[in-house]
């Protein structure tokens, strides 16, 4: 079983180099108008569709739960080769789960974290956590205080 989203955006050429590093997969199907891109790991279908302009919610993020930590230390090395990590995080408390994980960005603002949880704890946030503070989210309101 995979998830699908089909999410619209201003460049394809830009959103199709951006997934193709995330996904670390090139897309199954290209042509002008429309990429998609099938994964296994993750389990994913995403679609790529060219619109004029695109309405992102700052309140919301997408993210890719790694099966072992080495897979966020994979992500983070390729992100970081294409010029695209925004944020990394290890071994911090946030939304339960003390974890490790790079947040980037993709090229209409859309923000996605692969992450690995190293435990599950009874604190929503450590005192020291960036993964809900107002430097990382661009509406704190909406984006982490919940």
């Amino acid at each position: 079983m995979k998830v699908h989203l089909s999410l619209p955006t201003t460049d394809l050429a830009r959103s199709v180099a951006f997934y193709k590093t995330l996904f670390n997969t090139e897309p199954l199907k290209r042509n002008d108008d429309y990429a998609l891109f099938v994964a296994e790991n993750p389990g994913i279908e995403l679609a790529l569709n060219p619109q004029d302009r695109v309405h992102t919610d700052s309140g919301a993020h997408f993210g890719i739960a790694a099966e072992k930590p080495e897979a966020v230390d994979a992500a983070t090395e390729r992100l970081t080769r294409a010029g695209l990590v925004a944020d990394v995080e290890n071994d911090e408390t946030c939304c339960y789960a003390r974890q490790n994980k790079v947040w980037t960005t993709d090229p209409d603002g859309r923000r996605w974290e692969v992450y690995y949880v190293l435990e599950e704890t009874k604190e929503r946030d450590g005192a020291d956590a960036q993964c809900c503070s107002e430097e990382t989210c661009d509406d704190y309101a909406t984006c982490c205080a919940g």
